[in-house]
């Protein structure tokens, strides 16, 4: 059974940095896409950064310039380091790994909450 494991997450004052972590107990990591998403309260998932098995990251206009995804395949981890956090990223942050429509995994979310 696949599990996403996430961590990282906590209370942060605006303009702070943290950084999240996901390890995954996937055979074949590194054939993996692996994205950030988050939601915050009355609002819809959305994607927050992702890291594809090969090609270049992607970053929701929102992260940019702020935010960094990385991967260390041989560890099997996904990290996501925030900086300049803003209020308005509050949210609990889950960890998703994709190969296909089947093999589609998510972690159970760690929160992250920025206060002034």
């Amino acid at each position: 059974q696949v599990q996403l494991v996430e961590s990282g997450g906590g209370l942060v004052q605006a303009g702070g940095s943290l950084r999240l972590s996901c390890t995954a107990s996937i055979t074949i990591f590194m054939l993996y896409d692996m994205s950030w998403y988050r939601q915050a309260p009355g609002k819809q998932r959305e994607l927050v950064a992702r890291i594809p098995s090969g090609g270049r990251t992607t970053y929701a206009e929102s992260v940019k310039g702020r935010f960094t995804i990385s991967r260390d395949n041989p560890k099997k981890t996904v990290f996501l380091q925030m900086n300049s956090l803003k209020l308005e990223d509050t949210a609990v942050y889950y960890c998703n790994a994709r190969r296909t429509e089947l093999q589609d995994y998510w972690g159970q979310g760690t929160q992250v909450t920025v206060s002034s």
